[in-house]
């Protein structure tokens, strides 16, 4: 399918948005979406998105406060990549925590899929918090990454923070976002 960048809208998920039928393949975020987007919103929890393709919803994105945090026994190599990071940041003080945003669900409905809207998804996340005001720091965007999803972050340049869950269903990630 060929997506028209004007016919795109990404709309804030209020308590009472419609939210018609949504179905990306994968139980878990169609019925997060569909049952509970509005409690996550409602609790202050996470704000969804719905992404708008021609009135029908073709995506949708969680974002909730995060921070990119060094575990607390690194390994060595966790030590090596935790002060590479912490070089990157101008400051005297170096910290165990920086702000960051977590994309916490991101699911593209399958009619979208193979589209590119799955990019331009973590595109139009980067520009929300890099070029909009916003009124707190956040210096990184997180995701818990299933398995299947590991390739497409990583071609778009997030990293993984630890090698400690390299066995694990989800892997933590990052993306600088003065990286860009």
């Amino acid at each position: 399918m060929s997506l028209i960048l004007e016919k795109i809208k990404i709309i804030r998920l209020e308590e009472n948005t419609p939210i018609a039928t949504f179905d990306c393949g994968d139980i878990d975020l169609n019925e997060f979406l569909l049952n509970d987007a509005k409690n996550y919103l409602e609790s202050m929890l996470a704000v969804t998105c719905l992404v708008e393709f021609d009135n029908e919803i073709a995506a949708y994105f969680c974002l909730s406060c995060d921070g990119l945090t060094r575990s607390a026994i690194p390994t060595e190599e966790e030590k090596r990549h935790w002060n590479k990071v912490g070089r990157k940041i101008p400051n005297s003080k170096r910290r165990r925590t920086y702000p960051a945003v977590k994309i916490g669900r991101m699911a593209v409905a399958k009619k979208f899929a193979g589209s590119g809207l799955e990019k331009l998804l973590l595109l139009s996340i980067r520009e929300m918090y890099i070029h909009k005001q916003h009124h707190a720091g956040c210096r990184f965007i997180t995701v818990d990454a299933y398995r299947s999803a590991l390739d497409f972050y990583e071609k778009n340049r997030f990293q993984f923070l630890t090698t400690k869950d390299v066995d694990e269903d989800t892997r933590t990630m990052y993306f600088d976002l003065k990286a860009i």
